[in-house]
């Protein structure tokens, strides 16, 4: 029988995207997990070190509340900008983060599917052709995305590697220009796990508020801090009239699929972005909604569990930074929060983009997946997250140590 013919399935001749995604790269991070995803499905056993998300389940208190609030009816459209139980609650955190007798209102809360289109919905209101915004690097790799789709020019400022790729005023005043409109943060930091201090965080916003540049506040890892607390921008900040803070309930509570994010802002800028979502994406998910809800408000019942997760997600940490300290020419950061290692390739300074040639060997020879530094703008580099359990932890990092440390002989042999 010939193949069906027409409309349905024929190519699209000449086919080439619009200009509004003509740069667009693919998620290097979503790359590597479906490629591990094949390979598995081919008969490998991968051990999957590129995962961006806990490996805990949602506690069964929050689950609960979502399967009573859809047996109650919450299965319906929502408010654009979420329901009002939810920005209560996220006003109400908001408000005891920031202090100082301020109250955060309902009304400056903007819930999304998300906290990716939470700092999306920020940067297309705020941003557009011909400003400039910068971003603390390296950095998550949708931040130079989002900003590119604003129209806007993402500018990397590259941190000190040597500090946990820290950046401090003095490196954003160097890259600032007159065009410079914003600044992205993020702490803990994807992909490196560093955590700014009050002081250092301070000193930024500081920086920010006397040039006028709105600030987004990306602390979506902020409850996953091991020496100190991550602080939010929030507690901090002088002035919030320039201040865009999002969060969400994905990384601390374990609830990734479920995809709630917020933003907290002044309310004209809120509007401006539930605007903006009204027309995209509209109201996130009802009984996700009702389920964020019990996270925030039943803490005294859920933040144990939480605590469990960070201690969980630091013994792991310990287990990988003992098994990288072990090659004493290794250089890598180790992390104070987030769920990340960040290290440097062993070809690096040697062969172009270091980073994807060895996450490329260790995925092929060594049933390693990780992410390559390339995706966060820094390409000598490799992320690896130990989000997964600690016998895996220790088995892949073993393998990472062993493949770097017989690469980095072998380079030192041939000169």
């Amino acid at each position: 029988m010939p193949p069906a013919s027409g409309p349905a399935s024929s190519p699209v001749a000449g086919f080439s995207p619009s200009a509004n995604i003509a740069q667009l790269r693919e998620s290097a991070t979503i790359a590597v997990s479906q490629r591990a995803k094949a390979l598995r499905a081919a008969g490998r056993a991968i051990l999957d070190l590129g995962a961006g998300e806990p490996d805990f389940d949602t506690p069964e208190l929050i689950r609960a509340s979502a399967t009573a609030a859809m047996n109650a009816g919450a299965t319906r459209y929502t408010p654009t900008e979420g329901t009002l139980a939810l920005r209560a609650a996220v006003a109400k955190q908001a408000t005891a983060l920031r202090g100082r007798g301020e109250t955060i209102g309902a009304n400056e809360v903007v819930v999304s599917n998300g906290s990716k289109q939470s700092i999306f919905n920020a940067c297309f209101a705020l941003f557009g052709a011909g400003d400039e915004v910068l971003i603390p690097t390296p950095a998550w790799t949708s931040y130079y995305e989002i900003v590119a789709l604003a129209r806007a020019t993402p500018v990397s400022v590259l941190g000190d590697e040597h500090r946990g790729f820290r950046v401090d005023p003095e490196m954003l005043a160097a890259h600032a220009t007159s065009r410079t409109r914003g600044l992205l943060l993020n702490s803990p930091v994807n992909p490196t796990g560093t955590v700014y201090t009050q002081d250092e965080l301070r000193a930024m916003l500081d920086l920010a508020e006397r040039h006028g540049w709105w600030v987004i506040s990306d602390e979506i890892y902020r409850r996953i801090a091991y020496e100190h607390p991550a602080s939010s921008a929030l507690e901090v900040a002088g002035s919030r009239a320039r201040l865009i803070v999002a969060d969400g309930v994905a990384k601390a509570y374990a609830m990734t699929g479920w995809r709630i994010g917020w933003t907290v802002a002044a309310p004209d800028v809120t509007r401006a972005m539930a605007a903006l979502q009204s027309h995209t994406t509209f109201g996130a998910s009802s009984v996700s909604q009702a389920a964020a809800v019990a996270a925030l408000e039943k803490a005294a019942a859920v933040d144990p569990l939480v605590d469990a997760m960070v201690r969980e997600f630091r013994v792991r940490r310990d287990a990988a930074v003992a098994l990288f300290r072990s090659e004493p020419a290794l250089q890598f950061v180790p992390a104070e929060g987030a769920f990340y290692v960040y290290f440097k390739a062993p070809g690096a300074g040697r062969i172009a983009d270091a980073g994807t040639a060895f996450a490329a060997t260790l995925l092929e020879q060594h049933d390693v997946a990780v992410v390559p530094g390339v995706a966060f703008n820094t390409s000598d580099w490799v992320r690896m997250s130990y989000a997964t359990d600690l016998k895996t932890v220790e088995t892949a990092v073993g393998r990472i140590v062993a493949a770097w440390r017989a690469e980095h002989s072998m380079a030192h042999a041939n000169t």
